[in-house]
């Protein structure tokens, strides 16, 4: 007996290329100039970084007890309010206790944080509105639960940089085995001088756009943003068709350079989706431009996908969302599939520099468009601790 499919009913997102579904999809699609990352100087001051920030007005959360403000939570309330309707008409038919939230974040309030141990510093005491709780990891479910009145189960994933895929997966297993109808899943990340500093020690950041795959790749951009699917057991206009997961656990922050982890993950994926790796019609790379990173999957891809599949990293548009990048990215994929008349395929931004000590990938040009209707995508994510996780979207 084959399993009830999963279905992602609903998008809502914001990231560098925009606020919500239209901006998003013109801007990914734009062929004369890449958009969505550029220069900032105000969040690390002196240095200028190519970041991709959310250039969106955010809401106020003033409305919100003060645990629950901090810059994630409003890049998520912007988010939530384009699924805000599609949410609510389930709570009326399912029931709150039917709905449930799985989100994946690695930064929550470390932001806040940041701001409120420098007073602290010059003034000896912390600014009035702070609280230590504003950094758990668990502020964006809880955030988005009380937003949306739903009270079924509600949890955070953090695993760095596979967290909001691993959410997804996790959704989907809760509709399958029954205990909820309907889960709002996604991630949400924002910038702070945390995550660039970290990176930084790493010798991982970029000061200009990111160069994925290029023989002359110098990092990553740190990005931003938030992505929100509804999704069910209803049928909708892309499915979760499969998603795998490994750990590789090879290093704290490095790869497994033979991408073993990462090319078990994808056949776990396909395996689950009932593919095979020929029907696969785009992949969307974790493409993070670091040198161990772009070296471990493209071997990965090219042991289980081949070199011909359309490929592409869209972190030099969005910059690395960390903990949101799996949403987002799988977002773009669901943006590919959906209302995509012309069959434009997310394109890959470089130097066109191939390093000639990586397996040859077919990337995607900008202006591409798939040979066929695009019937089956794939969007991976890779994180520190060898942590990986591969999703399968799928349309009739």
């Amino acid at each position: 007996m084959n399993p009830a499919p999963v279905y992602l009913n609903e998008l809502g997102i914001v990231c560098a290329l925009g606020n919500g579904a239209d901006a998003v999809r013109a801007n990914l699609f734009a062929a004369d100039a890449p958009r969505g990352v550029a220069d900032d100087d105000t969040l690390v001051p002196g240095r200028n970084l190519a970041l991709g920030s959310a250039g969106a007005t955010l809401p106020d959360l003033s409305d919100c007890a003060p645990i629950l403000r901090s810059r994630n939570n409003a890049l998520l309330r912007l988010a939530w309010l384009q699924v805000r309707a599609a949410v609510q008409d389930a709570i009326s038919r399912f029931g709150a206790q039917r709905v449930a939230i799985v989100l994946g974040t690695s930064t929550s309030g470390i932001g806040e944080a940041e701001r409120a141990f420098l007073h602290r510093r010059e003034s000896e005491v912390f600014p009035g509105g702070f609280h230590y709780a504003q950094m758990e990891m668990a502020a964006p479910s809880h955030f988005l639960a009380r937003e949306s009145g739903a009270r079924g189960p509600a949890w955070t994933v953090s695993t760095a940089c596979s967290s909001s895929a691993k959410a997804m997966a996790s959704a989907a297993r809760l509709l399958r085995a029954g205990i909820v109808d309907v889960v709002v899943a996604g991630g949400v990340d924002s910038l702070c001088r945390f995550t660039v500093a970290g990176f930084g020690a790493l010798e991982a950041v970029s000061a200009k756009r990111c160069n994925p795959f290029s023989r002359n790749r110098a990092g990553i951009n740190i990005g931003e943003g938030a992505a929100l699917f509804v999704m069910s057991r209803e049928p909708g206009p892309v499915r979760l068709s499969g998603w795998g997961e490994s750990s590789d656990a090879h290093h704290m922050s490095a790869p497994d350079p033979e991408g073993a982890g990462a090319a078990a993950a994808i056949r776990e994926a396909l395996a689950r989706a009932q593919l095979l790796p020929a029907q696969i019609g785009y992949v969307n790379l974790h493409g993070t431009a670091t040198p161990h990173n772009d070296a471990m999957e493209s071997r990965a891809v090219a042991e289980t996908l081949g070199r011909e599949v359309p490929a592409s990293s869209t972190k030099p548009l969005t910059g690395h969302a960390l903990g949101a990048a799996g949403a987002i990215e799988a977002a773009l994929c669901w943006l590919s599939m959906h209302d995509n008349a012309a069959g434009l395929l997310p394109p890959h931004w470089w130097d066109g520099a191939a390093d000639p000590e990586l397996p040859p990938l077919r990337l995607v040009a900008p202006g591409e468009r798939a040979i066929a209707p695009l019937r089956h995508a794939l969007s991976q994510s890779f994180a520190f601790g060898g942590s990986n996780a591969a999703l399968v979207l799928s349309r009739e």
